[in-house]
């Protein structure tokens, strides 16, 4: 005899809901990270070549789905990017950017739902764009960080009010 059973206290618990909305999860998640691999071909021109619009759908998963969600989805959309573009930083360092890009997914969410999805545009821009352009320090110094920030401070505004913008439009027609 098997050692799954549906009896009604398993259904007063959730359990078998529990298990569809893993599913739904997952399958969210699979379509926001196809989202970023198409995105992840539409550059913006930079001196690193990685620098596009693979962050947008993390980010809107990450105020619409869950904080879990979109930092998986924007890790796995900037290690798209990095791979379409051959990994120019080296492997390790776009694992390291991508650990970022999960941090800076769960603070939009953060601050999204504590100060308002202004500041939480404003936010993203910062930690994306400028923090996340100190990166760069490891492999050309000080002089690498200000070559790139410009082009990544641009490209984190694009994705972060991409997906504002989309996340109000989509929770306005109440899809969420």
């Amino acid at each position: 005899m098997s050692n799954v059973s549906l009896d009604k206290e398993d259904l007063r618990k959730g359990d078998l809901h529990k298990s569809a909305l893993s599913v739904k999860r997952i399958a969210i998640m699979a379509v926001f990270i196809a989202l970023s691999a198409v995105g992840a071909l539409i550059k913006i021109p930079s001196p690193v070549g990685t620098i596009g619009l693979d962050s947008a759908p993390g980010f809107f998963s990450a105020i619409a789905f869950g904080g879990v969600e979109g930092a998986v989805i924007i890790a796995m959309g900037h290690m798209l990017t990095a791979a379409v573009a051959g990994f120019p930083l080296t492997l390790p360092i776009h694992i390291f950017i991508a650990f970022q890009m999960a941090l800076w997914a769960l603070a939009f969410r953060w601050v999204t739902k504590k100060l308002g999805l202004i500041a939480a545009v404003i936010a993203g821009t910062v930690l994306n764009g400028v923090v996340s352009s100190f990166t760069m320090m490891f492999l050309g110094g000080f002089a690498a960080v200000i070559g790139v920030m410009p082009f990544l401070v641009i490209g984190s505004a694009i994705n972060v009010i991409i997906a504002a913008v989309a996340y109000r439009v989509i929770k306005e027609s109440k899809l969420i």
